[in-house]
């Protein structure tokens, strides 16, 4: 006797979470067809030479049920260079950092001495003890004591950087991951849709399935185009289309991802727990005809040790765990995203933000100091000069580019944190709005040291990104 008509419809909503011990979980991964998101692919670029060769190996017992959508391919080849240059450019930062706190650090000793010094001679007249101070803090024994650290810390980035086995300029030259995720693809990969196609899969994402958030890709909609937005919509209707093509009995996806974002998830009665939605099992069942399963790199790959005898150290697991949370920290629907919480944490790939810089015309030599500096404390400023002069057309971005979602100030009723000030700390001659404005704290900071004539062409930027951003909310 069949199920009732009110269960089959709404079969997909009345499964249990998906779990690892699931009794149908095996089929996927011994028969289904395999698709890999963007971001795990770009994931062996992160991984250490030896952990990536573990995992390059592992994905080769599926090669044969790899299936690549154009538009994860399209972001692939795109997206490997900014991820080369920002682990290239983060390890060459993190070494000139070492050396600049070092150097402040020995600074601070010998500034540290001339004070008690000081105090001594001001307050007690004590040569003798002035002396020893002096003899003790010697700045040829102090270079000595911080060179100990200099190397050690030096030692331990060279280090980095062989593990990962990458040459600085894999992306044009020397790169070894490409060639062997052709190969594991082989002709497996998805035709790019032809314009009438693709014009109405956007018109379809932006005028109907973002706006009522039926996933996925929604919480996308608000980047700087169109196309950008839909990426994960894309792949989607690939995917939906690919697999109604297939014989019936192969019409089983799983489908790979790092991003577990709410157009991918749903929430579960307000807890930190999710399930992949329903609806997008639903959805490939009812236009596919097709099973779908989604998981994370770290429980598919633990299927494939489990279910495909494919051995993986420890080690590896480790990696694989470190760079998803990595993925976590930076990364929005497959595509690294740089937001104020991040935008410290890893540096812009090297010369973007001084060709940002130059697209808007700053020329004072404080402003160029704040785009070369490779501390973190200006990061912030490099990725929103980066992001703004993208977002209003003063630069056209490269296809590689980070996505970036910093604002230096906001129109609106309320603050976005309580830190941030009101319009009415500048003049009225400097800021429109005043009254219903909000400025970063950061930002102030910036204006405070920044000549006039910059001044002036940061708080446009600021003023106009606002008003967009103001618009862009309806």
């Amino acid at each position: 006797m069949s199920d009732p008509v009110l269960l089959q419809r709404f079969a997909a909503w009345l499964q249990p979470q998906p779990s690892t011990e699931d009794n149908e979980r095996s089929s996927f991964f011994q028969n289904g067809i395999i698709v890999l998101d963007t971001n795990v692919l770009l994931s062996l670029y992160e991984y250490t030479e030896t952990s990536r060769e573990q995992v390059l190996s592992a994905l080769e017992q599926t090669a044969g049920r790899l299936w690549m959508p154009y538009q994860v391919g399209l972001e692939f080849v795109r997206g490997r260079r900014s991820t080369l240059e920002s682990r290239k450019r983060a390890l060459a930062d993190a070494a000139s950092e070492v050396n600049k706190k070092l150097m402040t650090a020995r600074k601070a000793i010998v500034e540290a001495k001339n004070l008690v010094c000081a105090q001594l001679n001001k307050y007690a007249q004590a040569p003798e003890e002035i002396a020893n101070l002096n003899a003790l803090v010697k700045d040829a024994d102090v270079d000595q004591h911080l060179s100990v650290y200099l190397i050690e810390f030096k030692r331990h980035l060279d280090m980095l950087k062989a593990d990962h086995g990458l040459a600085p300029n894999a992306a044009d030259t020397a790169d070894p991951i490409l060639p062997r995720v052709a190969q594991l693809y082989g002709e497996g990969v998805g035709h790019q849709p032809d314009d009438k196609v693709l014009r109405k899969r956007l018109e379809e994402a932006t005028a109907f399935r973002f706006p009522n958030k039926i996933p996925p890709g929604f919480a996308d909609s608000n980047k700087e185009t169109p196309l950008k937005s839909a990426g994960d919509f894309l792949l989607w209707e690939e995917l939906v289309e690919y697999v109604s093509q297939l014989p019936e009995a192969s019409r089983r996806v799983l489908f790979v991802s790092n991003d577990t974002k709410e157009d991918w998830y749903e929430s579960s009665s307000g807890t930190s727990n999710s399930r992949p939605w329903p609806s997008l099992v639903d959805e490939l069942k009812r236009r596919a005809g097709a099973e779908l399963r989604i998981e994370t790199p770290l429980n598919f790959y633990g299927g494939i040790r489990e279910f495909l005898d494919v051995e993986l150290a420890e080690d590896t697991y480790a990696e694989i765990v470190r760079v998803s949370e990595a993925f976590e920290v930076k990364a929005q629907n497959g595509e690294p995203q740089v937001t104020e919480e991040t935008a410290s944490q890893f540096s812009p790939p090297e010369g973007l933000a001084l060709t940002a810089l130059q697209s808007v015309g700053l020329t004072s030599s404080a402003a160029r100091a704040a785009v070369d500096s490779s501390s973190p404390s200006h990061w912030l400023f490099q990725w929103w000069l980066i992001g703004v002069t993208a977002q209003l057309g003063r630069r056209v971005p490269e296809g590689w580019e980070l996505s970036v979602s910093i604002a230096a100030a906001s129109r609106a009723p309320e603050p976005p944190s309580p830190l941030w000030k009101p319009g009415t700390v500048l003049p009225a001659g400097e800021w429109l709005h005043r009254d219903s404005s909000w400025i970063a704290p950061w930002f102030m900071e910036l204006l405070d040291a920044t000549p006039k004539a910059d001044r002036a062409v940061l708080r446009g930027l600021a003023a106009q990104q606002a008003e967009e951003n103001r618009r862009s909310r309806g």
